[in-house]
């Protein structure tokens, strides 16, 4: 029978490394899963990429369950919990759904180029109002 107690003492050791390799790296795959998807990439490129952002959201929620065996409930471990479950979620919404989640995101991209574009005008007026002002 397998012995996790290494595996376990290894994840509690190294808990700062393997924290700040796995936060980075879920942010940065799903992050590449959303940008495919939302270029309309084809299955071929999304589901492989998706999946690859799924294998350390998988080890980050193992990472934390080792946490919860010794007892440990505190808020970090619920915080990378969330992360993993979230970036799993999008991973699974790529993979399982891809035209809703491209129509988000181009609806969202819409929305934040015409916010930006609204606050530069707005600041334009009123850089062009205080400079006839004077």
């Amino acid at each position: 029978m397998f012995d996790f107690n290494p595996l376990l003492e290894f994840s509690r050791a190294h808990c700062i490394a393997i924290c700040g390799f796995l936060v980075v790296a879920n942010l940065l795959l799903t992050l590449q899963t959303m940008i495919l998807t939302g270029l309309h990439r084809s299955q071929v490129e999304v589901r492989p990429a998706a999946l690859v952002a799924c294998i350390p959201a998988l080890v980050m929620i193992l990472h934390v369950f080792a946490w919860f065996a010794i007892g440990v409930v505190m808020a970090p471990t619920f915080i990378l919990l969330w992360l993993a479950t979230t970036c799993l979620g999008i991973n699974f919404w790529a993979i399982g759904h891809p035209q809703s989640m491209a129509r988000l995101l181009r609806g969202g991209w819409s929305w934040a180029t015409d916010l930006v574009t609204d606050v530069a005008d707005r600041l334009s007026v009123s850089a062009q109002r205080q400079v006839s002002n004077k």
